[in-house]
């Protein structure tokens, strides 16, 4: 008996599957790691309290800046596979994998079998998408999550008896997404809620109570980690990298929120390097030939994915389109002009964040060849060389992972000369002493904490924000709890306050302390032997 062939729509996805595996796992630990975000990987390996608050030091006197959702993966894949870089950045690589067959699964229900493989194809080798997986940031698991949740979405509209369960599936998704990447998961939200009004089978007063039901589901998961940390007492919670008040609310909803948006707010762990800066706020901003976020990485394919949507609306509009796919194409489309807006004018915009609506890009595509495919032998014919242009970004692509392009940052990366010569001069000379040592910013010895896995007395936290005062720092001398401090930032008369070293307790050092830089092979004034 001869076994039933296997459909050629799920080979091809097989296939397209696999070249997406192999653009984000092929020499994977080669690319550069980031060091803020690492330091928090190997604190939160120390103890269950720095696992769940995601402590940037082994101490767990401070934490990151997100919450520490993705992060808990990244420990799981350390501890697993042993510490690396192919292990820190494994989470996210799989991510960005698993993204492209449910983005086939959430376009091909309305759409059909050519429009979802499409939409696959550019999802999987979409430049952008490809150096964001193979980083140690969590934007590529948040977007997987708005992926899953578009796909629950999906099946939601489409199912006449169990759309409620999976309507709050998807918000759950979305709530988890937040956890993950907080504000900028909610570029998706506008274009899902357009699909999910729209597209629920109907009835207006089921509808409501569906949606209001999807709400109170998306605001209990998207701020359970935030409620839960209001459980413990003040003592206990570590002071979050990035607030005024020490909260992890206000570095979520001010310091990664409304700053974000207005360009206040300096990014955490965002590298400057030769590539050059983000372009200015513009219409064009995403076409830009260079810099941080060239157009061959995202903007051409997204111009593509607007042109293909605007063919795809007209087209739903001139025919007789069911209830789902009217619905599908107008919500990606939303979230797709959510993004081109908000990322053409946004102040401070950085690679990664265009994660939140790639999916967006790459459905886009999908949907509006699919619909060519569909028309007629009259424009049938465009559909392949349409799709055939997807070999532009997948050379791309390759050039990128040839070339080990990171988009992570590289804040608290000491060079690897000064770092080794920092560390073998202290490990000898600690003694019974709590702390490695008292850094001056929190956010200058990321990479030390990496490799000693020592606890570190934090003078700032960011922009030079005063987090250990002189009296504390003498009780904590007395104590024998902290031997050397570390200042790597001079307090010049034209320093501002941001500037770490002129905090009060980097200046007392200064004065008190003797320095054993040159005893330790580093340059004058960085490294303080505390009296």
């Amino acid at each position: 008996m001869k076994r039933p062939a296997i459909p050629l729509r799920w080979l091809a996805l097989a296939v397209i599957t696999a070249l997406a595996a192999a653009l984000r796992l092929v020499d994977l630990g080669a690319v550069r790691v980031d060091p803020f975000y690492d330091a928090a990987v190997r604190s939160m390996g120390v103890s269950w309290h720095n696992f769940f608050f995601g402590a940037y030091e082994p101490g767990g006197s401070v934490s990151i800046d997100k919450p520490p959702v993705d992060l808990w993966l990244q420990v799981a894949s350390v501890k697993l596979l042993g510490w690396g870089s192919a292990s820190l950045k494994l989470p996210e690589a799989l991510a960005g994998t698993a993204a492209v067959p449910l983005l086939y699964g959430a376009i091909r229900r309305p759409f059909g079998t050519i429009a979802g493989l499409v939409a696959a194809l550019a999802l999987a080798v979409l430049p952008i998408e490809v150096i964001t997986a193979r980083s140690d940031t969590m934007d590529g698991v948040m977007m997987l999550m708005l992926v899953l949740a578009l796909f629950l979405l999906v099946r939601a509209c489409a199912s006449e008896h169990r759309g409620t369960v999976w309507l709050l599936g998807a918000a759950a998704a979305l709530g988890i997404a937040f956890n993950v990447k907080l504000l900028e998961s909610l570029v998706a939200l506008p274009g899902l809620f357009a699909l999910a009004l729209l597209g629920m089978p109907p009835g207006a007063a089921r509808r409501a109570r569906q949606l209001l039901a999807a709400t109170a589901v998306y605001v209990v998961v998207a701020l359970s980690w935030l409620g839960a940390t209001l459980l413990f007492p003040a003592h206990e919670r570590p002071w979050a990298i990035g607030s005024v008040n020490g909260s992890a609310w206000n570095a979520a909803f001010v310091f990664n929120g409304t700053e974000r948006i207005s360009g206040k707010a300096a990014e955490v762990g965002q590298a400057r390097g030769p590539a050059g800066r983000i372009a200015a706020p513009s219409p064009t901003r995403l076409l830009a030939r260079t810099g941080q976020l060239p157009g061959k990485w995202l903007g051409w394919e997204t111009l593509a994915a607007l042109l293909l949507g605007v063919f795809a609306l007209i087209a739903l509009t001139r025919r007789r389109a069911g209830r789902l796919g009217r619905a599908t194409a107008i919500g990606v489309f939303v979230w797709l002009a959510t993004g081109i807006v908000l990322f053409s004018q946004m102040a401070r915009l950085h690679p990664r964040y265009v994660e939140s609506f790639t999916p967006a890009v790459a459905g886009m595509i999908g949907i509006g060849i699919g619909l060519i495919a569909a028309a007629g032998n009259r424009t049938r014919w465009l559909a392949l060389p349409l799709t055939a242009l997807l070999a532009l970004p997948l050379a791309v692509s390759i050039e990128a992972v040839t070339a080990h392009v990171t988009d992570a940052g590289n804040v608290g990366g000491l060079a690897p000369g000064e770092q080794q010569a920092l560390s073998a001069y202290l490990t000898p000379r600690q003694g019974s002493a709590h702390y490695e040592l008292a850094a001056g910013a929190a956010t200058a010895v990321a990479s030390l904490i990496v490799q000693d896995q020592r606890p570190v007395l934090m003078l700032t936290t960011y922009n030079g924000r005063p987090l250990t005062s002189v009296a504390e720092l003498k009780l904590a001398i007395a104590r024998g709890e902290v031997r050397y401090a570390f200042i790597n930032s001079v307090c010049g008369p034209h320093s501002t306050k941001a500037t770490s070293g002129c905090a009060p307790a980097a200046r007392w050092v200064r004065v008190h302390a003797t320095d054993v830089s040159r005893q330790a092979g580093l340059a004058p004034g960085l490294l303080w032997r505390l009296p």
